[in-house]
């Protein structure tokens, strides 16, 4: 199983997305555990995941978190237009391909 974290400013905006994200991943059969915390919470998360993808509007915070994660897992800012699409299939592939990837 595959944990994706999703952050944002407050954690809500996201949500739609992590739904999207879970009925793409329930219909192509991939077992991931998606959850969207706030940029506050993200110290108390990240251990837990496998990837942490950044909103669009906390992009800024990928360096920091970079550092916090010590490059043990992928940091990356979602698409703003798969973002703004609420393309839960392309952000889901996406994070697999990096996951992958590391």
């Amino acid at each position: 199983m595959k944990n994706i974290l999703l952050v944002c400013n407050q954690g809500m905006s996201t949500s739609f997305l992590v739904e999207k994200m879970k009925l793409a991943a329930k219909e192509s059969g991939t077992e991931v555990k998606i959850w969207a915390v706030s940029d506050a919470e993200l110290n108390d998360n990240w251990e837990q995941a496998d990837i942490i993808l950044l909103g669009p509007q906390v992009g800024y915070l990928k360096s920091n978190t970079e550092k916090v994660v010590g490059n043990s897992i992928p940091v990356s800012v979602i698409d703003f237009l798969a973002y703004g699409r609420v393309n839960g299939q392309a952000v889901l592939d996406t994070a697999l391909e990096l996951i992958d990837k590391n």
